[in-house]
């Protein structure tokens, strides 16, 4: 694959010659005319609608949690989750670069900008989490578990071998095959995190940190919508790219990412965490693994599993119900929309 030129005078100007990739484009930001609405609406919407700041969210009380009314176990699980979420963030902020040098539109590059500024906020939020709850050296050995931790060090290779493969090749197959990569980092991993968290919230705890994972949720349904339309358009534009061992391979993959999400929330959990248990986080990934395929077009790949066993959890994407937050006293500002469902 080429990158296209930063600017390319002999480039096409008109909207309908834009394509997602392999275009001719001038690189000029025109806007007056655009092809692709969604990403123009998506970058509209993590740019200026779904803004927010994790300082806004008082910590202390979860701190006091932590130390007092956590078991170990939940401790144990509260560090794993948080370790593996900030290696996931980690790699988008660095892999929507190397997405962006490919894209030959240029409303869907500005998406992509506003996902990797939404990344990165992630990440800060993660290390808000962690220095506000933990000391100093208890935050650094969680972000360090990845060395010490071999379930840890293979969950976080899962998606960053297929990253890395792009850029070792960047040829269109390991362009499309981290694409997929992405849909299902964004839409499946991280979501037995998010499940605890939100367990933990049902029962009262750590309340502002499932505030902070609310704002990254409802992040992260941005962020699927715009992968899933990328891969759409791409199957519209580029259908010679989806060879039947690449729509092989998906299916292939989705079942064997679901399979090491499964043995990851268990590994985490152990069964030990009041409100989710291991079968819940087997069908619950299961679940989802499906409706992320039949999202883009695909036929379930786990036929048995048909209804969401956790569907309490959608209670947590609504952040502005009411004018007040679901979880704190305090008025919410930072998002007109109410909720998301994509």
């Amino acid at each position: 694959m080429e990158k296209p030129l930063i600017f390319n005078p002999e480039g096409d100007r008109e909207a309908s010659k834009r394509r997602i990739i392999k275009g001719n484009p001038t690189n000029i930001m025109e806007l007056n005319n655009v092809k692709y609405q969604w990403a123009f609406d998506l970058y509209k919407t993590m740019g200026f609608t779904n803004f927010w700041i994790p300082e806004e969210i008082s910590m202390m009380e979860d701190r006091k949690q932590y130390e007092r009314v956590l078991s170990a176990h939940e401790k144990r699980a509260y560090e794993m989750v948080l370790s593996f979420l900030i290696a996931l963030d980690s790699y988008q902020v660095n892999m929507l670069k190397e997405f962006a040098r490919f894209l030959t539109a240029p409303e869907l590059t500005m998406a992509i900008t506003a996902q990797e500024f939404q990344e990165a906020l992630h990440s800060y939020s993660y290390q808000f989490i962690l220095e506000s709850v933990v000391d100093p050296v208890k935050a650094d050995e969680i972000y360090n578990y990845w060395r010490e931790d071999k379930v840890l060090m293979e969950r976080n290779r899962v998606i960053a071998d297929l990253y890395n493969d792009f850029v070792r090749k960047q040829d269109e197959e390991t362009f499309l095959k981290a694409v997929f990569g992405n849909y299902v980092l964004e839409s499946l991993y991280f979501y037995s995190g998010f499940a605890f968290f939100y367990t933990l919230g049902r029962q009262g705890k750590m309340l502002s940190t499932v505030q902070q994972i609310k704002y990254i949720n409802r992040d992260e349904l941005t962020h699927v919508s715009l992968f899933r339309n990328i891969i759409l358009t791409l199957k519209k534009e580029n259908p010679e790219l989806f060879t039947p061992e690449m729509e092989k391979w998906v299916k292939e993959f989705f079942r064997y990412a679901a399979s090491e999400e499964i043995k990851w929330g268990q590994y985490v959990t152990r069964n030990q965490i009041l409100g989710i248990n291991d079968q819940l986080i087997d069908r619950y990934i299961k679940y989802l693994a499906n409706l992320r395929l039949t999202q883009i077009g695909y036929e379930p790949v786990f036929p048995d599993v048909t209804e969401n066993p956790m569907k309490w959890i959608d209670t947590f994407r609504t952040i502005n119900d009411t004018k007040t937050d679901f979880f704190q006293a305090k008025p919410q500002t930072y998002a007109k929309r109410s909720e998301l469902k994509w």
